[in-house]
């Protein structure tokens, strides 16, 4: 298992995510309706809002899981907060970052994940919206679109009370 790097700027991106102040908030009616209309969309067990913290990521909003957050150290969301694209795992047993993941060998057994990065109006990745599979799968260019968008509007969602 490779856990994730850390980006060039994470004192100042943890910053951003703390100033929002939503770690360990109330999930919101817009962002559950959000995240089960991903869910919906991609034909997905688990759809998050992951918001990547220190140690941990933390989930504002969850469909199809209970737990409400993980070490950022197994975390999928740790790696795609790397870039600024959807970073998509069409099979993580055939990939080795995650073959031996807790979470691909154990529950929620992830087999698929997606995750467009949540990029706030100053730049810094604080997170993702991503979708979860325990099939492997594929996710095309218009689909990776269609999660970028609703990234977005997520971010509208955590920017519009700051």
């Amino acid at each position: 298992m490779n856990p994730p790097e850390l980006p060039d700027n994470e004192y100042a991106r943890l910053h951003a995510l703390w100033d929002l102040a939503v770690l360990d908030t109330d999930a919101t009616e817009e962002l559950d309706r959000i995240t089960q209309f991903t869910a919906h969309v991609f034909d997905v067990p688990i759809a998050l809002v992951s918001l990547v913290d220190k140690d941990r990521q933390w989930f504002k909003s969850r469909f199809g899981l209970d737990a409400e957050q993980t070490s950022r150290d197994v975390s999928f969301c740790g790696h795609a907060i790397l870039g600024e694209t959807v970073f998509v795992v069409s099979d993580t047993l055939e990939d080795t970052r995650f073959m031996d993941n807790p979470l691909v060998q154990d529950a929620p057994y992830i087999r698929f994940y997606a995750g467009a990065p949540l990029i706030l109006s100053s730049g810094y990745r604080v997170g993702t919206v991503c979708i979860i599979d325990t099939e492997p799968r594929e996710l095309g260019a218009e689909d990776c679109k269609i999660l970028q968008q609703i990234a977005s509007d997520v971010v509208k969602q955590l920017e519009k009370n700051k």
